[in-house]
């Protein structure tokens, strides 16, 4: 049976339109580098009975989106900041609650920084403030360097990984038990994993962008392939 991966999906809600009451999204590529890879894709949604379906889940991959309130590290935000409907914060702040904590997560760029401030670390809230160009957004294909031995590496098999970038936030102050795997040449954090952890590796690029390189493949295959070996072991 292929193992059950949970993506947890973008909210808009809208109490004043009366046609749709807004939207639940999620780009298409995150399930298909999901199902591809040999998962079985369920989306989550704010309405999902979290408490149940915590338990039947074997993965989970937690996307990008748009930027996270300050207030969960502390900080006002940035007048740059472009916030994401409070309700996929709760959905995912709950379930992270729920899962067990052996389970295999993949985050991917708002994931990893999910993954950071969930583990008590910080954002940069807006890197041109810090690096003094705006080459992270607008899908950027760059050469990210990995840092030390590490999952990430290990699985990659090379020194470097080429990565698209959407994002104007990142890494700032690292959360507990997580660990640096990743860099851009201007000290960006690229990755994050905990290495107690069977697989919980969080990443700010974009591997479901890049389908045919084959780095960014074995990321996802090696992720499915945990989320296997977990539930195996739930039997």
């Amino acid at each position: 049976m292929k193992p059950l991966i949970g993506i947890t999906v973008e909210c808009a809600f809208e109490s004043d339109n009366d046609r749709s009451n807004g939207k639940l999204s999620l780009n298409w590529n995150y399930a298909a580098r999901v199902a591809e890879s040999g998962g079985n894709p369920v989306l989550i949604t704010p309405m999902t009975d979290l408490a149940e379906i915590a338990n039947l889940l074997d993965g989970w991959l937690i996307p990008g989106g748009a930027d996270m309130d300050a207030k969960h590290f502390g900080e006002d935000n940035h007048p740059e900041a472009e916030l994401m409907n409070p309700m996929r914060w709760d959905m995912e702040n709950e379930l992270y609650s729920l899962v067990n904590k052996e389970m295999p997560i993949l985050g991917i760029c708002y994931g990893c920084q999910f993954l950071n401030v969930k583990h008590g670390g910080s954002l940069i809230q807006h890197l041109p403030d810090k690096v003094e160009h705006n080459d992270h957004v607008g899908g950027t294909l760059e050469e990210i360097e990995l840092v030390g031995a590490s999952k990430l590496s290990a699985l990659v098999g090379a020194p470097t990984v080429a990565g698209k970038s959407f994002h104007h936030q990142a890494v700032n102050r690292v959360g507990d038990s997580l660990t640096v795997v990743a860099r851009h040449e201007d000290g960006t954090v690229e990755a994050i994993e905990n290495p107690s952890k069977p697989f919980l590796i969080g990443v700010q690029w974009h591997p479901e962008r890049l389908p045919d390189d084959v780095a960014n493949r074995e990321l996802f295959r090696a992720f499915i392939s945990a989320a296997a070996t977990y539930a195996k072991g739930k039997k």
